[in-house]
């Protein structure tokens, strides 16, 4: 492959190669490849800019079903509307809302993928067995051909006993946990290389019980897999933590052992300085959510704040029911623009190269891959985006005098994407998708949906 490239390290190469052999990158440099195999593949990228593949650090892929809802709704608002709709989702209706949510997921550059599931409504899912929600997802990631990490969520705290989701889409403590534990010896592959690897993550903490926080991060810790859960995403969420359980939601977390180089927390938009060292001294990641949030209201996490601490900040597109647009490239140009409004520090708050390194080394950090992917570098896996910019809208920025390739992809608009390749296999080629049919994957969801929700 032949063409602009970035690489972790901040070299850039205005024509570099790189050379793939099976699932892993074994020569990245200037100039054409110095020989190609006899049979091997070469591509000609000129006018292109190869990335590492993006990763995406938070999602709700379920939540395509139920786009554009409750849209001038705060979160909480907007989660009272919509948990008696997901209160019947089933295990065929999460398939379809993963398939086309991947499948959109990777048309926007992305690699690798997390999602949060947490929605298992005991009646909806009866007939199916309730670990086939998350079967159902790993499916759909295979059938796409992303990298995928599903989190095993999980809600004990329904409306009764003082939480905010309605009582039948929360489970009996004893039974999140072990269906947790069952998760993780079913799908997690530590092996290197691994498609699919868990991670343990109860939802947030109005919704989930102490002891459930608790005892998931023992049980995480010693089955060896990461935790996730969602953190001081909004002012309500502070008041409520500090009201109800007298410390701020990153000293709950912490109380609860949920700090440290194992965790990557979902949002955190709300965090003191207090806050942001403990991050940074523990190791703990952020995974930065800016359209979500700012759809929302929420505000926009201090970014720079945790760079410049040492922390570890990824990029996430959030649920498609709080995040439409869902384009993982797109939440560059969302995380540049959010960070240089959010405290006055304008265009010095974050560069271009910043925010392309949040969707690739940042998210590798936050999923505990940064020694295989998020990075184009002998060795690591052959996750790769390649990038046409040579078209009107982004020709002028990136081959223009003093041109930027990786401005062009940041502050252009979404870039259209020539070749995806997920550990050497083409995902994406020649703009489409090659691994699953798109107009398939759209009738297949517009059906899910009207078996949820009904006609519009």
């Amino acid at each position: 492959m032949d063409g602009p490239r970035h690489d972790q390290g901040g070299t850039e190469y205005r024509s570099g190669h790189v050379t793939v052999t099976g699932d892993r990158i074994t020569a990245v440099g200037e100039g054409p490849a110095a020989s190609v195999p006899d049979g091997a593949r070469r591509i000609d990228a000129g006018g292109c800019l190869a990335t590492p593949g993006l990763v995406n650090t938070h999602h709700h892929l379920y939540q395509w079903l139920t786009q554009g809802r409750a849209q001038q709704s705060v979160l909480f608002d907007w989660l009272t509307e919509l948990y008696p709709v997901w209160a019947t989702i089933d295990a065929g209706q999460v398939h379809a809302a993963a398939t086309a949510g991947l499948a959109w997921l990777a048309l926007s550059g992305c690699t690798t993928s997390t999602d949060h599931h947490y929605i298992f409504p005991r009646e909806a899912l009866r007939g199916d067995g309730e670990a086939d929600a998350l079967a159902a997802e790993v499916a759909a990631a295979a059938r796409v051909g992303l990298r995928f990490h599903p989190c095993r969520g999980s809600m004990d705290l329904g409306r009764s006993a003082g939480g905010l989701p309605p009582d039948e889409i929360v489970e009996d403590t004893d039974a999140a946990l072990a269906a947790t534990e069952e998760a993780v010896r079913r799908f997690h592959d530590p092996s290197p290389g691994a498609m699919v690897r868990v991670a343990a993550a109860p939802c947030s903490p109005f919704s989930v019980s102490p002891r459930l926080m608790r005892e998931t991060a023992d049980l995480a810790r010693a089955l060896g897999v990461r935790m996730h859960t969602h953190l001081a995403e909004t002012r309500e969420e502070d008041a409520y933590c500090r009201q109800a359980l007298g410390r701020t939601p990153a000293e709950y977390a912490e109380d609860l052992g949920w700090l440290g180089p194992d965790v990557w927390l979902a949002h955190c938009v709300h965090l003191d300085e207090a806050a942001v060292s403990r991050f940074a001294a523990t190791g703990t990641s952020v995974a930065h959510c800016p359209t979500s949030n700012a759809r929302l209201g929420a505000g926009i996490a201090p970014v720079r704040d945790l760079l410049q601490a040492g922390a570890a900040v990824g990029l996430g597109v959030d649920g498609a029911a709080s995040s439409e647009g869902s384009s993982l490239a797109g939440e560059l140009r969302q995380a540049l623009l959010a960070a240089r409004v959010r405290d006055g520090r304008g265009p010095a708050a974050l560069t271009a190269r910043q925010a392309l390194w949040l969707g690739t080394r940042g998210g590798a950090r936050c999923l505990g891959r940064d020694d295989e992917t998020g990075a184009l570098r002998p060795g690591l896996l052959a996750d790769i985006a390649l990038w046409r910019l040579d078209g009107l809208a982004h020709d002028a920025i990136a081959h223009g005098p003093g041109g930027d390739p990786v401005a062009a992809l940041v502050l252009g608009p979404p870039a259209p994407l020539e070749l995806l390749l997920v550990g050497g296999t083409p995902v994406v080629d020649g703009g489409e998708l090659r691994t699953v049919d798109a107009a398939t994957a759209a009738r297949e969801v517009q059906a899910a949906r009207l078996r949820l929700v009904g006609p519009s």
